[in-house]
């Protein structure tokens, strides 16, 4: 029999060589002779994962690894044999651990990106990618752009991506970065069409058509995004990855029960997977189905206990409540995390609400304070730049904007305002009626903006609102069909149709010139108890705002007087709904209301819990109860806290 020195060599020669199978034998074979030599139970290891024999060669891996935990391959081996077993959570973590040891470690860091797109985590995905393509040999000057995306910086990324591809134009990987930073910062549209032109130059560019796929559902495109990943479905068939992104897709047009079943499919080969499970049960929710949502989000802080994402979910529901053992795990788990993470925020502020809902407020208090100074650190956002642009509004949107012209359609229906200020149950009250529909918070308004002044010069003063008063009357009608061509995909045939996208507040201007006739509706609340709302409310994307008392009281002045400046500039072309008011005479509010969207009463609409669609928002399980009276007063109970916020509000002649 060879000695174990020559069959270790001649096993390291196979599995070079690409024949694991041989080294396998061979493996098998040395370790007659030496079982214990951890030589040969780390080669065996390899040899059985490279094999496919996935189950065998966890337990030598994890033995390797405890003869050395430092290994990076050893790390980066079995987080590919759990990956092969379905255990996502445990390979992501193996793999984290490998690239943290190694940072050079490109392999790991591309299989890193596997998992986490398979774990529907695009954004962290996008950050494997990166490293990946930050440990080739490449320009100094995409390299910089690179770090930069890294650390948040997209403005000046985007400003080098540019000049690099002015050299480079044909660079798919630049095209495919600045695309990615387009996505980032919200300007969708331009990404779509550097993916679309990433793809043309380099049609088997898999990740680029991932992009794409997101960037289309961003857009609403769903169709033209579903056949996108259908393409990667094809290439890659056995990938969990696009799987659980075209389930994801499904959720986000609406299709929902066959967004469940494809999540279901997506869960055989993952099982337990929390993130997988943590989607799953958002689609759930969306989809009407809250008993089985809760199931779902339950089910995924049993596999992961530190699973954030799903306790706040649950959290969120803001009808669920935690027991003692689900409380007690969940302060353990927070307190574990030692840095900043998407785990330890999503953990405060599903601490924060079990206390509220067991009226310990000081101690809410502190972990919904915890968590925003978390999540504020990297919000990136600047309350003077929305300070700047209320200003540019009101100097540059006077009454001379608004002469009637425009498309005369008066099908949609605006609901704007602050997030958390009874907009969704407004929404739900119209949509209640026979001749309204409830679409989604649609972007086409900003998104329309962002084509406006695309390609044009600024100058020293920003092109939008400036370029309102530009507009023929033939290019106003123009954008009012091109808003309701846009909609329409999103109708089923109604007279009427709302967007309530409460952000539109900055933008009646624009929705005035366009479309004269539409209705706008303001929804309003309390100011202190709207900004305690969104205080302690953690947004899925966006309304980065809300992450400090300081910054939501100034953005809740900059909106009040911008609203003033609408209702002076169009005196009765908006209603403002005070939340309260209607709390307290439902019915009057309600008459008021399909008034001055020109409807007639219908009893319908003050049976609103009884209308049973989708509602993405934070309130879609509210909305489905008779009248919610328990928030009115909320901030009340945290009123020592909120000095800060009520003394600036003063400051800023916030009435309260």
């Amino acid at each position: 029999m060879p000695s174990v020195d020559t069959l270790f060599a001649q096993a390291s020669d196979a599995l070079r060589n690409q024949d694991p199978e041989r080294a396998r034998d061979l493996c098998a074979e040395a370790r007659q002779q030496g079982p214990d030599d951890p030589r040969l139970v780390m080669l065996h290891g390899f040899a059985l994962r490279r094999s496919g024999d996935y189950a065998a060669a966890e337990p030598l891996l994890r033995r390797t690894l405890s003869m050395d935990p430092d290994l990076e391959i050893a790390h980066h081996e079995l987080g590919l044999a759990l990956k092969g077993l379905g255990r996502l959570s445990e390979a992501r973590r193996a793999m984290e651990q490998a690239v943290t040891l190694n940072p050079k470690m490109t392999a790991a860091w591309r299989d890193l990106y596997e998992v986490r797109a398979a774990e529907g985590d695009d954004v962290g995905a996008a950050e494997a990618y990166r490293q990946a393509m930050g440990n080739k040999e490449l320009d100094p000057l995409l390299k910089k752009a690179l770090e930069l995306v890294g650390q948040g910086r997209f403005g000046v990324a985007e400003g080098i991506c540019r000049e690099y591809l002015k050299r480079r134009p044909h660079d798919v990987d630049a095209i495919r970065l600045l695309a990615e930073v387009g996505i980032s910062i919200g300007s969708v549209g331009e990404a779509i069409l550097l993916l679309e032109r990433c793809l043309e130059l380099a049609p088997e560019f898999h990740v680029a058509r991932t992009n794409y796929v997101t960037a289309l559902a961003r857009h609403q495109r769903f169709d033209e995004a579903l056949a996108e990943n259908e393409q990667l479905r094809k290439a890659q068939p056995d990938s969990l990855a696009h799987q659980v992104q075209f389930a994801t897709t499904l959720s986000l047009a609406g299709r929902f029960e066959m967004a469940h079943g494809e999540f279901e499919k997506a869960l055989e080969q993952a099982p337990g997977n929390e993130r997988i499970l943590t989607s799953y049960g958002h689609s759930l929710r969306y989809g009407v189905k809250g008993e089985e949502a809760i199931a779902a989000y339950l089910r995924a802080v049993e596999a992961a206990p530190s699973a954030g994402e799903a306790y706040w979910s649950l959290a969120n529901l803001k009808t669920f409540r935690f027991d003692d053992t689900q409380l007690a795990s969940m302060q353990s788990q927070f307190a574990g995390l030692a840095q900043p993470s998407d785990d330890k925020i999503h953990l405060a502020f599903a601490v924060g609400k079990a206390l509220e809902d067991r009226h310990e407020y000081d101690q809410s208090f502190a972990a919904y304070a915890e968590g925003n100074a978390i999540k504020r650190q990297i919000s990136g956002y600047d309350a003077d730049k929305t300070s700047a642009r209320v200003d540019q509004l009101i100097a540059r949107c006077g009454t001379s904007l608004w002469d009637g012209d425009g498309h005369p359609s008066d099908e949609a229906i605006f609901v704007i305002g602050l997030p958390r200020a009874g907009s969704t149950l407004l929404e739900q009250i119209l949509a209640s009626h026979s001749q309204v529909e409830a679409t989604a918070e649609l972007p086409f308004i900003g998104r329309m903006i962002g084509e406006m002044v695309a390609g044009r010069d600024r100058g020293d003063e920003p092109l939008y609102p400036r370029i309102l008063n530009e507009l023929t009357v033939e290019e106003r009608v123009a954008r009012g069909q091109e808003y309701l061509d846009l909609a329409a995909g999103y109708r089923t045939g109604k007279a009427r149709f709302i967007d309530k996208l409460p952000n539109n507040w900055e933008h009646v201007a624009l929705i005035k010139a366009i479309l004269p006739n539409a209705t706008i509706i303001d929804a309003r609340r309390h100011p202190m108890a709207a900004c305690f709302a969104n205080f302690k409310q953690l947004f899925a994307r966006g309304q980065e705002f809300t992450y400090s008392l300081e910054d939501i009281g100034r953005y809740y002045a900059d909106y009040l007087r911008l609203m003033d400046h609408w209702h002076s500039v169009f005196p009765g072309g908006l209603l403002t709904v005070q939340y309260e008011e209607v709390v307290e005479d439902l019915d009057m509010q309600v008459r008021q209301l399909l008034s001055h969207a020109k409807l007639d009463f219908e009893e319908a609409c003050l049976r609103y819990y009884e209308k049973d669609r989708a509602v993405r928002t934070a309130s879609s399980e509210q909305v489905r109860q008779p009248i919610y009276r328990d928030a009115l007063n909320l901030w009340q109970r945290y009123q020592s806290y909120l000095a800060p916020l009520a003394s600036l509000l003063d400051e800023r002649g916030v009435p309260r």
